[in-house]
């Protein structure tokens, strides 16, 4: 296979993962509500005042507690389960199909080299 195919497909098997194994979970119910209005464009004007009256810059709070996380955490980790586990099941493929389509309007991914960093740091051979 031309490197250029296989760099095709990965990107679309990203995209098509992304959409439908981690936004289209738990995610979208933190990111629905109501945002906060920031007239530096950084947050750095915006607190968070909790039910202690404490003030806590919205830079250094916590967007998410420890059982939203774990929920997240799991639904992404069944859906990617069942991604792999179905990917050879004509209707799910069928399914990916149809979504396909919007997460070809997403912007192609790039290596992150940040990852593969932090992979060789661990003495992890990588591919490439």
């Amino acid at each position: 296979m031309k490197v250029e195919d296989e760099e095709r497909i990965a990107a679309d098997l990203a995209k098509i993962m992304a959409m439908i194994c981690i936004r289209n979970t738990r995610l979208e119910d933190l990111h629905a509500g109501e945002q906060p209005v920031t007239l530096t464009g950084d947050y750095s004007d915006v607190n968070v005042i909790d039910a202690t009256g404490q003030t806590i810059p919205w830079s250094t709070v916590s967007h998410i507690d420890d059982a939203q996380m774990a929920d997240l955490m799991r639904d992404i980790v069944n859906r990617l389960f069942t991604f792999h586990m179905r990917r050879d099941d004509l209707r799910f493929r069928d399914h990916l199909d149809r979504w396909m389509t919007a997460s070809n309007k997403w912007d192609n991914p790039v290596l992150d080299t940040a990852f593969l960093e932090a992979v060789a740091e661990l003495g992890v051979p990588r591919k490439g």
